[in-house]
């Protein structure tokens, strides 16, 4: 059995006017994030730590933010085409673990949801999804985005 290990990181600034998604869920808050997708910061960090898994690039190089088919897209989207390529080379997701780091809003109540989300498109029930705070440290804790970090195991025989 081979093992490869991939770590996942994105971060995105809050902006007025978007709508707030982590792990696909629609989380009610004042702000959403910035970015060329709905900004999903836990799916980005999940889709590059198995992208990095495989040896396959990074989200930038597959979902390119010059390209308009993915203006507006959802990151569900992204992580289940990742999915695709990463078993395209013949690897099992054996785990996934993350970080979100968020001062505010509090995001451990849409987990489950979340980890349902990612273990459907991932066909893996090794989903774990943990929150902190920055203390209000840095632009984290002082309110200007959301961070979040990923390691995942692959597998292939």
């Amino acid at each position: 059995m081979i093992y490869r290990t991939g770590f996942g990181y994105d971060i995105h600034k809050f902006a007025k006017g978007r709508k707030l998604f982590l792990g696909g869920v629609k989380i009610p808050y004042r702000h959403g994030l910035l970015g060329h997708s709905d900004a999903d910061v836990l799916l980005h960090s999940i889709s590059d730590a198995l992208l990095g898994a495989a040896c396959l690039g990074d989200i930038g190089i597959h979902f390119p933010n010059t390209d308009k088919k993915y203006k507006n897209i959802s990151s569900l989207i992204i992580l289940k085409k990742t999915y695709e390529l990463v078993k395209s080379k013949g690897y099992k997701v054996q785990n996934v673990d993350c970080t979100i780091l968020a001062q505010e809003p509090k995001v451990m109540p849409y987990r489950d949801e979340m980890i349902k989300n990612i273990s459907k498109i991932l066909n893996s029930s090794n989903i774990n999804i943990k929150a902190t705070t920055s203390e209000g440290i840095g632009a984290i804790g002082k309110r200007e985005g959301i961070a979040c970090y990923s390691v995942a195991l692959l597998s292939k025989q």
